[in-house]
This record gives structure tokens, C-alpha cells and sequence, in this order.
């Protein structure tokens, strides 16, 4: 009797376990694919363990689960690019247009775009994209400018951008100039990266003048994407193969190089968002010409803090 009853619990709980789902992976995939030809250039991860990708080519944007690595283009780009993005917790996306001088804001349910922002005419490269303080913040690295959409009640989108002119110790010159953009850990004031100079500046949201941040002498040349967790500051240091770890003050006014990362499968990656302990970089392969055909990825590293 008693070897009957084992025998039918053991097999009741060898059923059990055929019928259950299987179990989610320990870990997730350290690098994993985007289509060939995207020329992927921003990154913004969440809500949710899903990461957004903008393409240079046409300006699709691209959402991959990072737990398989697997994803698909939510929306179709309108052919110009699509660079930084940011996610607010309306279910929206901020993006920045780069060349073509505009922005736009997609529903990352369906993929429409629910507004879009002509930022300049003529020349212009508008760059990377943050929310900060109630407002998106815009960067340009061809005009020495800030493009702020206030946003209203319950993140009423504005009906026309505001130019904050970028003044004091930031100076202009041939490149790609002001690029990335983060708040200071104080969450005053804002940090823009310069990628020719190689330059850190804090910069007043209330008037655009800025100053530049003491690093003891470092550069961050050829910086990119900005990521703030703390007080540590991430710097992608894109065609340099690497990102730049620096200690910020509070305030952001001075930084310490603490230690630069890099790993044998960077590519020229160009922006960083984190999700659960990593950093996760989209490889743009600057220095391979793009075809239809050319591969590109995500990899990510352990973040250090």
C-alpha cells in the first residue's frame, strides 16, 4: 500500500512539473542582435525589462525584451533619424531627430507619433533627449542651444518648444559639440558633454549658462550618451571603445575618473541605459561603412559604482 501511494504522488509530480512553464533564464543575454542595416544610435530601457533602440537610417524605432533578446520595430520611422530617447511614465517616447532638426513623442502602445516638434531649420544636429524637472530637455551639437518642451498638467504635451540659448564657459567649434545630457546628482542643474573638446559642463536650466566641470585634468573626448546612477556619472567614449566611470560632486561642479570600462566586443557603442546591475550599449560601428547588410548588436557589462 504504501509503495502504491508514493508511486502515484511521484507521478502526480511528474506531471506537474511537464505541465508548468518553464523557468525564466538565471540570466539574461549579455549581447543579442538588432536588424541588419538599423544603424542604431540611442538606447532607453524601461518600463519594464524592454529596451528602445532609434535608427539613423529611417528613424524606426526598435523594442527588444531583454530577457530573450528577441524584439520587433513598433514604429516606422519617417526616413530621417531617430537619436536619444527617453521614456516618461505616460507610456510615451521622446525622441530627437539629429539631422533632420526636429523631435518627436510616440505612444509606445501603438506606435503613432503623437506629436511632433520642428526644433531648428538649417543646419542643425538635434542629439540626445532627457526629462528632467517637468520639462524635455534637447540637446543640439550644432547649435549652441537647449530646447526645452515644458510639459503641462498631467504631461500635457506643449504646443511649441522654448530655445534656451547655451552661454558662458561652453564654446562652439568645428564637430560634434554638446551631445549627451544628465542631471546632476543634486537634480539642480544639468551635465552636457562636449565630444570634440572632450569637456564635462554643468548647466543653469533656468538661463543656459554654464560652467565647465573640474575633472582634474581628464578628457572625456569623443563623449556620447551620459548615465547618471547616484553620484557616478557613465560617459561613453564612443569611437574610444569605452565608458568613463567619474565620481561627480552633489552639486556636479567637479569629477574624479575612477575607471574607464571597455570589453572586446564594443564597436564604436555610442549611448548607455542600465537595467538590473548592467549596462547596456548599442554598438553603432561608426568606422564600418553601412550597407542594407551590415550586422549590428547590444552588449552589455556589469555596471560598477
Amino acid at each position: 500500500m504504501r509503495s502504491a501511494i508514493l508511486k502515484t504522488a511521484l507521478c502526480a509530480a511528474l506531471a506537474g512539473a511537464l505541465m508548468a512553464p518553464p523557468a525564466q533564464a538565471a540570466t539574461l543575454p549579455d549581447t543579442f542582435p538588432l536588424p541588419n542595416g538599423f544603424q542604431p544610435e540611442g538606447i532607453e530601457i524601461g518600463p519594464g525589462p524592454y529596451a528602445y533602440f532609434g535608427s539613423r537610417a529611417t528613424g524606426d524605432i526598435y523594442r527588444a525584451d531583454l530577457r530573450t533578446g528577441r524584439g520587433k520595430v513598433i514604429s516606422k520611422g519617417p526616413g530621417t533619424q531617430s537619436l536619444g530617447l527617453k521614456t516618461d511614465d505616460r507610456g510615451r517616447l521622446f525622441v530627437a531627430g539629429g539631422n533632420a532638426g526636429n523631435a518627436r513623442v510616440i505612444d509606445l502602445r501603438t506606435g503613432a507619433v503623437i506629436k511632433s516638434y520642428q526644433l531648428a531649420t538649417g543646419t542643425a544636429f538635434v542629439n540626445d533627449v532627457l526629462l528632467f524637472r517637468g520639462s524635455a530637455w534637447i540637446t543640439d551639437s550644432a547649435n549652441p542651444v537647449l530646447y526645452r518642451l515644458p510639459l503641462g498638467r498631467h504631461g500635457k504635451l506643449p504646443e511649441q518648444p522654448v530655445t534656451v540659448p547655451l552661454t558662458g564657459a561652453i564654446q562652439y567649434v568645428t564637430g560634434t559639440n554638446a551631445n549627451g545630457i544628465a542631471p546632476t546628482p543634486d537634480g539642480r542643474k544639468l551635465l552636457i558633454v562636449q565630444s570634440n573638446t572632450g569637456k564635462l559642463f554643468r548647466a543653469d536650466p533656468r538661463n543656459g549658462a554654464t560652467t565647465e566641470v573640474d575633472l582634474g585634468g581628464e578628457s572625456l573626448a569623443n563623449g556620447d550618451g551620459l548615465l547618471l546612477r547616484g553620484r557616478t556619472l557613465y560617459v561613453v567614449q564612443n569611437r574610444l571603445n569605452v565608458v568613463a566611470v567619474v565620481r561627480m560632486s552633489a552639486d556636479g561642479s567637479s569629477g574624479r575618473v575612477a575607471d574607464r570600462l571597455t570589453d572586446d566586443r564594443f564597436d564604436v557603442p555610442t549611448t548607455v541605459a542600465a537595467f538590473g546591475g548592467r549596462l547596456y550599449l548599442p554598438n553603432a560601428r561608426f568606422t564600418t561603412p553601412p550597407t542594407p547588410d551590415t550586422p549590428y548588436d547590444v552588449v552589455s557589462v556589469k555596471a560598477r559604482r
